[in-house]
């Protein structure tokens, strides 16, 4: 074999032996890196499992140890209580490593955390919104998870809170007088959350916005529809009583 030959087939060799070891360097690597990450994870030290984690996705891309890397970056952020950074690396999971066993996981965690960031009734929903879509979304995907009594415990308190800020807002309008508007609120209330705690509130809420709207007949025609349950929640004595005194007040202007 000539020398113009044997040098470039040499060289050849050379190259691919060093890519395969940079491989498996790379590969080993990142395997220290994941369970250093994993005991940093198990003592608390998030920041430093956040780093190991990161660095073992990056050199294992492709790989086993890489793909659950990605995951435990997540777990990393989420018990750091850096919720929305965790769903951008959960996100990366699931839509790059669907083959991933943390899939379900991930999806749960996701929406763990937007019911977490989801804050007091009184303030912006969009976080109780995507974190409902989030959990009717995994139920469907995964409809024999074993975490379905948690989902639907957690759904069914944030349609409670979803259900108290439209009812907050229906108060609103009764002091403000706007009694069209407070009928229209209550009844969206009352079509939307009718499985939540609210819904008697709500009842009534639409009575006494009906009564002070001069509408007395459908007032206490809804009164007494619900008279049993409203009794049993303490709120029908009151509503009859604001009726009568708006029906005298009227009968009063009448006069």
């Amino acid at each position: 074999m000539s020398l113009k030959i044997l040098l470039p087939l040499c060289a050849l060799i050379l190259f691919s032996l060093g890519c395969a070891g940079s491989n498996l360097s790379d590969s080993s690597s990142a395997q220290v890196r994941f369970e250093a990450g994993m005991k940093n994870l198990e003592n608390g030290k998030y920041l430093k499992a956040q780093s190991d984690f990161q660095y073992a996705v990056m050199r294992g891309a492709g790989t086993d140890v890489g793909d659950d890397a990605q995951y435990y970056l997540g777990e990393s952020y989420f018990l750091n209580k850096e919720y929305i950074l965790a769903i951008a690396e959960y996100e990366k999971l699931t839509r790059r490593m669907s083959y991933s066993p943390f899939v379900e996981k991930a999806r749960f965690q996701i929406c763990e955390a937007y019911r977490i960031e989801s804050p007091k009734y009184y303030h912006d929903q969009e976080y109780t919104e995507k974190a409902l879509e989030r959990y009717q979304e995994f139920l469907e995907d995964f409809p024999n998870t074993t975490l379905k009594g948690d989902v639907l415990v957690s759904i069914e308190k944030l349609r409670e809170k979803l259900g108290v800020k439209l009812f907050e807002t229906g108060i609103l309008y009764i002091k403000l007088e706007e009694y069209d508007s407070a009928i229209i609120t209550f009844q969206d209330v009352i079509d939307k959350y009718y499985d939540t705690k609210i819904i008697d509130d709500a009842r009534q809420g639409m009575i006494i916005a009906l009564a002070k709207n001069k509408d007395l007949d459908s007032a206490e025609l809804m009164l007494n529809k619900h008279k049993e349950t409203l009794t049993n929640n303490g709120l029908f004595e009151d509503a009859k009583i604001k009726i009568e005194k708006i029906k005298k007040k009227l009968e009063k202007e009448v006069n």
